[in-house]
């Protein structure tokens, strides 16, 4: 169903979309990071829609799903998917991954699965005990949870974008020592 709307596109990769790879500007990364940061508040919309809904589950199913799909599309706009990073000449490779390393993060040039989105679904998981109490709560309830439900994602997929322009500019900074 999530496939279907207007603004989605494709995570899957094709062998045309594997060239795109780091931002090669400050500008064109800057340009990324906005449209990543539009798509991460549509999706939010999206799961505070889900947040609102009365039924206790449906919420933390549809998180992790629009999760999946939006980690993946950061990590493809930025140039950050496994596939593309094996693409990247080998000095520059060892350097991307060796970025991720050292932010610790655990999104950025992965394959997201559904443990690892649990993982990080139970890391904000006072908002979700309080998004589910506060259901309890006819209408009132539900508004809070769906602001709840709204934040919680919008942060998430706001840190992931952070962690990606790190892991750019550390690339765009190798590239131009290279050049």
């Amino acid at each position: 169903m999530l496939e279907r709307l207007p603004w989605r596109k494709p995570a899957k990769q094709t062998a045309g979309s594997l060239s795109v790879l780091i931002p090669a500007s400050e500008t064109a990364l800057h340009a990324v990071r906005l449209r990543c940061r539009q798509m991460v508040a549509k999706r939010a919309l999206l799961s505070a829609g889900a947040s609102a809904l009365p039924v206790m589950g449906v919420d933390i199913a549809v998180d992790i799903h629009l999760l999946s799909r939006l980690i993946e599309d950061i990590n493809a706009a930025f140039g950050l998917t496994p596939q593309q990073i094996e693409k990247l000449q080998p000095k520059l490779r060892v350097a991307t991954y060796s970025t991720i390393v050292g932010l610790g993060s655990t999104l950025v040039g992965r394959v997201v699965t559904r443990e690892l989105l649990l993982k990080i679904l139970t890391r904000s998981g006072v908002k979700i005990v309080s998004k589910n109490a506060t259901r309890l709560v006819p209408i009132a309830g539900q508004m809070v949870s769906a602001a709840i439900g709204f934040s919680a994602f919008r942060a998430i997929g706001n840190k992931h974008i952070e962690a990606c322009v790190e892991v750019a500019e550390q690339m765009l900074k190798v590239q131009s020592i290279d050049e």
